[in-house]
């Protein structure tokens, strides 16, 4: 494999020239350049990475590592962060635990040995709580929660606000008793959820109903038993917020199972606007999360941080919109 020796002995100049021409760091004449250049060019010249970023103290390279893996949310937020990191010439190192104690603190481990520039963590797990307390020397940003606080910089979803308008949808279109299929009320946005349908429904003075507020998980399987428990109930809701579309594919399933028309026998609203969700039959109204948003501002937080690491935390607060499709409509009276 050609090196800088060899590209300055058959060129005539010094090993920091063919440096200085190759990384662009000092002025060189043109007929130097060129000169250097076609020997690169003849000899195949490719410069070392490693030997780069021990140079530089720089790699590169993200590690982001997400705590699961069976919600097409996830996959569509890493996509963005992929693609904002190749816009910056950084290549991403995707750590998956799925929910697994052992597998975070070897994910973490094996990312802090990669050497990476720094760390995106998008956790939604919370008995992971005592086994995320690895020692994080890196520049790091949060997205949307960690079990144990940081040193680091924080992006999220006003998830609050996103339930508040998913009910509030529901309500304006003339539904009273309206059923939450909720993730596991542990995890801060799952709550967040509940307490802005609360809010929504104590806004529109329609009586709260403990029956009608189902605790699940967010996933596929999460909608079919929150669902199953649901219709279980002596009176039935005409809609129902499920709070990620995962649950509400459950949903839809279940809906089928009982001979339930959607929206004629009961409405339904999402969370997240997954990509899929518009593809329902029918099309699923949701909550849209600024899934490419998060991505990019998440990168961007992070290479600030990189570039400046002892400058203060900072905390971005993204606002979720409401999309409106045809799962939703009036009741039947």
């Amino acid at each position: 494999m050609a090196t800088m020796k060899d590209i300055a002995r058959i060129a005539k100049v010094s090993t920091s020239t063919v440096s200085h021409v190759i990384n662009g760091t000092r002025f060189v004449s043109d007929e130097i350049r060129e000169k250097v250049m076609s020997v690169v060019q003849e000899l195949n010249y490719r410069p070392s990475a490693l030997a780069r970023s021990f140079k530089l103290q720089q790699t590169k390279t993200i590690g982001m590592l997400v705590t699961a893996s069976n919600n097409p949310f996830f996959a569509e937020v890493v996509a963005a962060v992929e693609h904002y990191c190749a816009q910056n010439d950084y290549n991403l190192i995707l750590c998956n635990t799925d929910g697994d104690c052992m597998r975070l603190e070897k994910s973490l481990q094996t990312l802090l040995q990669k050497q990476v520039d720094g760390l995106l963590l998008m956790c939604t797990e919370t008995h992971l709580q005592e086994h995320a307390t690895v020692h994080l020397t890196v520049p790091t940003v949060i997205m949307d929660w960690w079990p144990t606080e940081l040193n680091a910089d924080r992006i999220f979803e006003d998830s609050e606000l996103g339930g508040y308008l998913a009910t509030k949808c529901l309500i304006q279109h003339g539904h009273r008793k309206i059923g939450i299929i909720t993730g596991n009320l542990q995890k801060p946005l799952a709550l967040n959820r509940l307490n802005g349908y609360k809010k929504a429904l104590l806004e529109a003075q329609i009586p709260l109903n403990k029956h009608w507020i189902v605790e699940s998980q967010f996933d596929f399987q999460g909608g079919v038993v929150g669902m199953d428990k649901l219709l279980q109930q002596n009176e039935l809701p005409t809609a129902v917020f499920a709070c990620s579309d995962t649950i509400a594919l459950g949903i839809y399933q279940t809906a089928w199972r009982y001979n339930l028309r959607i929206p004629q026998d009961i409405s339904v609203i999402g969370y997240d606007d997954i990509n899929l969700s518009q593809y329902l039959a029918p099309p699923l109204a949701t909550i849209h999360q600024p899934k490419v948003e998060l991505g990019k501002r998440a990168v961007e937080m992070l290479l600030e941080r990189i570039k400046s690491p002892e400058r203060k935390n900072k905390t971005v607060i993204l606002q979720p919109n409401l999309i409106v499709r045809p799962s939703v409509a009036p009741p039947i009276k």
